[in-house]
């Protein structure tokens, strides 16, 4: 394994040496960034499809942009991808005591409780203004708006009951109706907002990941649009040519199937 990854390493290192490709020596931190998400979501996509060869292909591919990232790095005297893989390993034993260590924890709760409190311990933490501090503006935003509202329940910010968060739900549709009669845009936009972060603490609240529904939810549309496409075109019919109730009837039909 570790002959496997110095070959990796070498490899990017010819490939940003000035006899290596031109493409990988213009690179940038900036200019990979869109390739680092990227190949992270082509991982959970190869994850979903339950293919083993198409999930280590993908892995690889996600490997690459870390070894690239810490090679851009190294090249500036910052830091190695040796750096990388031991700052982690201590990290990772130190945020563990319960297998490293003498600490006690039984079950997943406790481990995420001790996780939470050597953070809090850990340089820097002690320095933040904000409980809300540490979630990456970057993230997706259901992911981002989960997070948020986690940080804020542990602290005693949430409700104890759902029948105590589901009128809050119908309050926010409420309020969006109401902006639909002003056709006031920034409102609109504020309200509809306004039911997703709710939509996201209820998920929150019963244990549902909210990016994995609406990922799912998004692989569904997609499998019954496709049944109504494909109904079509064994009719030998456009969907431009279908009423709306004929591609109704098809959706209910892929439903069925």
């Amino acid at each position: 394994m570790a002959d496997n990854l110095s070959k990796l390493v070498d490899l990017m290192a010819i490939l940003r040496s000035p006899e290596g490709c031109p493409w990988d020596r213009k690179q940038t931190t900036e200019s990979l960034k869109p390739f680092l998400i990227e190949e992270t979501y082509e991982v959970i996509d190869a994850l979903d499809e339950g293919d083993p060869a198409k999930v280590r292909e993908e892995l690889g591919d996600l490997l690459f942009q870390i070894i690239f990232h810490a090679r851009l790095a190294a090249e500036k005297g910052e830091f190695t991808i040796g750096d990388v893989i031991a700052t982690n390993v201590e990290k990772m034993t130190r945020r563990h005591p319960h297998v490293f260590g003498d600490a006690k924890a039984e079950t997943a709760a406790e481990v995420l409780a001790n996780w939470e409190e050597i953070k809090k311990k850990e340089k820097g933490q002690e320095q933040r203004k904000s409980i809300l501090e540490g979630v990456p503006r970057s993230m997706p935003s259901l992911i981002r708006a989960h997070k948020l509202q986690e940080k804020a329940a542990k602290v005693g910010f949430d409700w104890s009951r759902l029948d105590e968060a589901l009128p809050k739900l119908d309050e926010e549709i409420a309020e969006f109706k109401e902006s639909l009669q002003t056709r006031d845009a920034a409102r609109i936009e504020e309200e509809l907002g306004d039911i997703f972060f709710m939509l996201v603490n209820l998920s929150r609240f019963l244990e549902v990941d909210p990016e994995e529904a609406l990922r799912k939810t998004i692989s569904k549309f997609i499998r019954r649009f496709r049944y109504i496409e494909e109904s079509a075109a064994d009719a030998g019919r456009s969907l431009k040519e279908m009423t709306l109730d004929e591609m109704e009837t098809l959706w209910q039909e892929s439903k069925k199937t």
